[in-house]
């Protein structure tokens, strides 16, 4: 009897004991655990599980959480690998939405591979279409547009170069733009040969056609706002950096974002017009999770694939140029004063050393005294190596990996043996600013996040080429390259205290993908894939073929 008494009390104290740590349980709206989490906290550190509730994480640890808490939603990961949802932090996210709707020419070996493309997409009123690149040819010269007009005299032909820094146009539409050999151009070229236009407008010229062609209606923006959203989803990405919006389509972003149709995260760079501007400027800027409106984005100068990127000396295939700045020198001075008289971040297009020494001079007279600006110089691209210490905790520089490994294979005859030393030089500027942006400046480069990746780690193209990587000495870590693409971006963003890592009071903003980037061969990494993307928590995006 006594006996039975004492089994009986065991009994009720193990039930008070589970039903008081259940009773102290929390409720969440998922718990994740069994996973490879890279964190990108302070220390890197590794995780196997972590809880979310109401969009946000609340613990992150091991798999000791699912004792703490209880949710309907429970997501074995499986071993997977997890990362925080990456940033791109240079893109055309509009553009790439635009892009979809227009002739696909990236990848043509030549001019004729083009011709043959427009003539299976030929119907429309105006032939628009994008991705040329004459450094891919066996021909490395601009192409000229007497085929063109023989094909369609009647018909408005626009192709943008890759770049998006140069059209070549028949003479229908350069007939419709009013531009012919007198039009003259202060921010740009018109390309004449032998007294005759060539069809080719460098930079500022590409404005008239812009102008002449009108604008697309309302539902034909929402859509590319949201077939942009689709495949930057797929592509693992959670936060994009649309570098020169206008009021309009910031506008109407933030309208789709508000009534929930676009989910995005988008740090949106204002671009430079007067107007847009000012209107941003008076306002203040816009902050909402979903939404970032802080800076704006100035071109310095053009691409160094079509020769209008501003050198300090000439270039070394074309020695009677030194390129074209697109804004000149003083109003970037006064741009400069206005912008950080306004607390509004400069993020500056620079590709030539000419063009980022004037940057770094203009940057830092109007800095000297702000505490914390982080003030940008995107793509950073070619450093004169007596300049490279301009760049600091105040100048910050957003770079494109596959920038350097889709030039490699002409970017030294562009600026010869000893400039190139001072190209996509991401290491060095690491050391300098301490901190790195990575993106991808898409729909110029595919919109793989992972191909970032190997480029900045191995750089390396998809072919593996060259064998040593290209500058090796200016290669980044794999954990630097990580923080590239998420908190250091974030940084960049003003925005690393809300995203760019997997920690609590976070947005839960993570992508699972299919191998460890971290320790696999790197010459595998360009091959990951996605298999899943969350925002805020909800899943957004799925690899069905990974279920």
């Amino acid at each position: 009897m006594i006996k039975s008494i004492k089994f009986n009390k065991i009994i009720l104290v193990s039930f008070l004991i589970t039903s008081f740590f259940q009773s102290c349980t929390k409720s969440v709206d998922i718990i994740a655990f069994n996973g490879n989490i890279y964190t990108v906290d302070n220390d890197f550190s590794k995780a196997s599980a972590f809880a979310i509730n109401n969009g946000k994480f609340v613990e992150v640890g091991t798999d000791e959480i699912l004792s703490k808490y209880k949710s309907k939603s429970i997501l074995n990961l499986e071993g997977s690998t997890v990362l925080p949802g990456l940033i791109d932090a240079h893109c055309h996210f509009y553009g790439l939405g635009l892009n979809q709707s227009v002739i696909d020419l990236t990848g043509t070996k030549s001019f004729n591979e083009i011709i043959e493309k427009i003539s299976e997409n030929d119907k429309k009123p105006i032939i628009r279409g994008r991705g040329w690149d004459q450094n891919d040819w066996e021909l490395k010269k601009f192409p000229n547009k007497s085929k063109l007009d023989l094909l369609y005299p009647g018909t408005p032909v626009i192709l943008e170069r890759i770049d998006g820094h140069a059209y070549l146009v028949n003479q229908k539409a350069l007939d419709v733009a009013g531009i012919d050999v007198n039009t003259i151009s202060n921010n740009g070229t018109v390309v004449i040969e032998k007294g005759e236009l060539t069809g080719i407008l460098i930079d500022g010229p590409m404005s008239l056609i812009d102008k002449a062609f009108g604008e697309i209606s309302n539902q034909e923006k929402i859509d590319a706002l949201l077939s942009a959203q689709e495949i930057c989803f797929k592509n693992g990405l959670t936060t994009v950096d649309d570098a020169g919006l206008s009021k309009e389509i910031i506008l109407l972003i933030d309208s789709l974002q508000k009534n929930d149709k676009l989910k995005m995260r988008i740090y949106a760079m204002i671009s430079n017009t007067k107007n847009d501007v000012n209107y941003f400027i008076e306002k203040g800027p816009i902050k909402t999770e979903l939404l970032n409106v802080r800076s704006v984005k100035v071109y310095g100068d053009g691409a160094l694939g079509s020769r209008g990127a501003t050198l300090k000396k000439p270039y070394n295939d074309d020695i009677h140029n030194h390129g074209k700045l697109v804004t000149d020198i003083q109003s970037i001075k006064e741009l400069a004063k206005k912008l950080s008289d306004a607390n509004f971040q400069m993020n500056t297009h620079a590709i030539g050393d000419s063009t980022i020494n004037i940057l770094l001079k203009a940057y830092s007279k109007v800095l000297e005294n702000k505490k914390d600006p982080r003030w940008r110089i995107e793509h950073s691209q070619i450093v004169d190596l007596d300049d490279i210490n301009g760049y600091n905790e105040k100048i910050l520089p957003s770079v494109q990996p596959t920038h350097a490994t889709s030039d490699m294979y002409w970017a030294e005859d562009r600026v010869g043996p000893k400039r190139i030393k001072g190209a996509y030089a991401n290491k060095e500027l690491l050391k300098r600013s301490k901190v790195i942006g990575l993106g991808t400046d898409f729909p110029v480069e595919k919109v793989n996040p992972f191909h970032t990746f190997y480029a900045a780690t191995a750089r390396k193209d998809l072919d593996n080429y060259p064998e040593g990587g290209f500058e090796f000495s200016n290669a980044l870590s794999r954990e630097e390259t990580i923080k590239g693409m998420t908190i250091w971006a974030a940084y960049l963003n003003f925005e690393e205290n809300e995203k760019g890592s997997i920690e609590k009071n976070k947005f839960a903003d993570f992508i699972i993908i299919d191998r460890d980037i971290m320790k696999v061969d790197i010459d595998l990494t360009p091959n990951t894939k996605v298999l899943k993307t969350y925002l805020s928590g909800e899943l957004v995006y799925s690899n069905t073929d990974s279920n």
